[in-house]
């Protein structure tokens, strides 16, 4: 929140029970979320019911399928967080962060986070270099990195990352 102006468009990718998404839409900003999990899509509709939930994976969130469900096609900020980046498909990091870059209002930034040690265990490891090789890949650039939220220094737990278009 604190990265954006009021009535912002974001998107929450990847927003499982959609507690993000809520908690920013909450805050004034357009929200939509996007999860393919069903099971994940309905609980985020039975607690969240004023948030847009999409049943889409990152890779099928493309202008056209937006614009059909009245949400926008561009965003100021794109909320990937929770580990998203390590349950994706092997190999198609660099299409996801290519897409996430696509959605991308001019000036619009991507929020990214995920465990580099002591995440979930079904997880795959996504090592910082590989992470920002693939964002470098997808023509993004880091703006800066993180240790957590909070902002704290870069250690080797987690890492958050703020990208733009390069």
């Amino acid at each position: 929140d604190a990265m954006l102006p009021r009535g912002a468009r974001v998107l929450d990718a990847g927003a499982g029970m959609g507690r993000i998404g809520a908690h920013l839409q909450a805050q004034g900003h357009r929200v939509v979320a996007a999860e393919p999990d069903p099971t994940l899509v309905e609980q985020a509709r039975r607690s969240y019911p004023d948030l847009q939930v999409l049943p889409l994976e990152i890779l099928a969130i493309t202008p056209e399928a937006l614009a059909e469900s009245g949400a926008p096609e561009e965003f100021d900020l794109v909320v990937c967080v929770g580990n998203v980046l390590t349950f994706v498909a092997e190999d198609t990091e660099v299409a996801v962060l290519e897409r996430l870059g696509s959605l991308l209002a001019p000036g619009g930034r991507i929020l990214v986070g995920f465990h580099l040690a002591g995440g979930p265990a079904s997880a795959r490891s996504y090592s910082p270099e590989e992470f920002v090789r693939d964002a470098t890949a997808a023509g993004l650039r880091v703006d800066h990195r993180f240790g957590g939220y909070d902002l704290r220094p870069v250690d080797d737990q987690y890492a958050v990352w703020i990208l733009r278009r390069a």
